[in-house]
């Protein structure tokens, strides 16, 4: 943050409370670009904010003055300078929904408090929905409504930052075809109320022991269904399976007081949305997790790929979307991407051979950085008909780069550059280290490199070592 803006924001504390600004404390980010600050006097506190978008800024201060004035527990807005994205509102505290359970839960258990908190939480959740008559949706950013470019927005954000880095594999164009079909049957459900679109236990408040509600700003018109969604498959909340249905069903029973429903149509529906929430919360671990290497976007994933498991297991969609249904499958599937986050007291090399048709291997520890070999520099085999069909683990393979000095040059040159590194590691206790190996094909050269590497590090340390052949893993699938 600038100093000016910095400074403009005390200033606005200053009018507000009539005191001075004892202290500026920026806190932790989240998933987005925004900035918080508690800005505390004597007596009084609240929280600044810098964001330099500013239809999301508009977007979010007329929700709130908009759900203020109906009495809904949101944050007062105490002042707002447009021209320098910046504004101030009331300080919930610092103990969200998220917060509190990880306080109450031990283990499996979900005590009876909690569950009751959450029962208000889906009373103010209805209140979000049915009290937006009169609200302007032409303040909704970036869409008036969670429609089908809303839902491919989403899905293509899936597809990109978690399926693509994922190394998952999918026909694109039967998956686009798939998406269409989805999508057709989501909007079947009646749109036609607010959606606050991220309504997750780390944007609920617990302030003077109620639910309050912050981090609406995306709000726009939607089905019912998906904020319902949002919160009992929040991934890190973790509720059990029993009560989610408990939820669920509470819910139910509250909405029949504004409308009648089927209630086997509105579960249908109810659990499609579950299914795209789950598929735009993990692009969003993708980009933040694999792009941003945030860690814990990454320890996220596991707990998203359990709720998929069990989605996948309980819910038969009245749609065909097998291509689909069949990439979801391979992610909960997937055992790299379940133990991502998992902790060891011993130092983790994971070594590739890849493609650089396909792109470097993503470091899924969230460490970012490591080592990558070009191996197109040796002589390559894949050049001669009798070792087209053959890979750097075969022995004709293995007998040529033995006869080969490119190959010894070329590894003479890396062994030294990763003990370097991996004395380092270990004496620093570090956890993770990632070696790529590169060739054209992803076949030869880059496998022979990789395998020769992982033999050569079990033999010399004491550490754990996971091979991965990322093209001959895309061929198997």
């Amino acid at each position: 943050m600038k100093d000016y803006t910095k400074q403009l924001l005390i200033e606005m504390f200053v009018k507000w409370a009539g005191e001075e600004a004892r202290s500026f404390v920026m806190l932790p980010p989240s998933g987005s670009y925004r900035e918080y600050y508690r800005i505390t006097g004597s007596t009084r506190s609240a929280i600044g904010c810098y964001n330099a978008d500013l239809k999301e800024n508009n977007a979010f201060l007329a929700f709130t003055d908009y759900f203020h004035a109906k009495g809904l527990s949101v944050p007062e807005i105490y002042d707002r300078n447009d021209e320098n994205y910046i504004y101030l509102h009331q300080d919930l505290g610092d103990v969200s929904l998220y917060s509190f359970i990880q306080a109450l839960r031990l283990g499996e258990e979900f005590p009876d408090e909690l569950l009751g908190f959450y029962k208000k939480t889906i009373d103010g959740l209805i209140k979000f929905q049915f009290n937006s008559n009169e609200l302007d949706y032409n303040q909704c950013y970036p869409r008036k409504a969670f429609d089908k470019q809303s839902m491919l927005w989403d899905l293509n954000y899936f597809k990109y930052y978690f399926l693509k880095l994922a190394k998952v594999p999918f026909d694109e164009q039967l998956l686009e075809d798939d998406y269409n079909t989805f999508i057709d049957f989501l909007l079947e459900a009646d749109c036609d109320y607010f959606m606050y679109r991220d309504f997750q236990s780390r944007n609920i408040m617990v302030y003077r022991e109620e639910p309050w509600f912050i981090d609406y700003q995306g709000g726009r018109k939607g089905a019912l269904q998906y904020d319902l969604a949002s919160l009992l498959y929040d991934a890190k909340a973790d509720i059990p399976e029993e009560k989610r249905d408990e939820i669920l069903d509470y819910y139910i029973s509250q909405l029949s007081s504004f409308k009648t429903i089927d209630q086997d149509q509105f579960k249908q529906h109810y659990y499609g949305y579950v299914l795209i929430r789950i598929m735009q919360a993990m692009g969003a671990y993708g980009f933040r997790g694999f792009y941003e290497k945030k860690e814990h976007f990454l320890k996220s994933i596991p707990y998203a790929i359990n709720n998929l498991k069990g989605l996948l297991k309980k819910v038969s969609l009245p749609v065909e979307i097998p291509t689909l249904l069949m990439a979801l499958q391979n992610v909960a599937e997937s055992e790299e991407l379940m133990n991502i986050g998992n902790e060891s007291n011993e130092l983790i090399v994971t070594i590739n051979s890849f493609s650089y048709k396909r792109g470097i291997p993503v470091d899924f520890s969230g460490n970012g950085g490591g080592h990558v070999f070009d191996c197109r520099a040796v002589h390559n085999p894949g050049r001669y008909a009798e070792y087209k069909d053959k890979t750097g683990m075969d022995e004709e393979v293995i007998e040529f780069f033995n006869n080969e000095p490119e190959m010894d040059r070329f590894l003479s040159g890396v062994f030294p550059i990763v003990e370097q590194s991996v004395e380092k590691y270990l004496t620093r206790g570090f956890k993770h280290l990632m070696v790529s190996f590169g060739c054209t094909g992803g076949q030869h050269r880059s496998v022979y490199s990789a395998e020769k590497l992982a033999k050569y590090l079990k033999e010399k340390y004491n550490l754990s070592i996971k091979l991965a052949h990322v093209e001959q893993e895309m061929k198997r699938r």
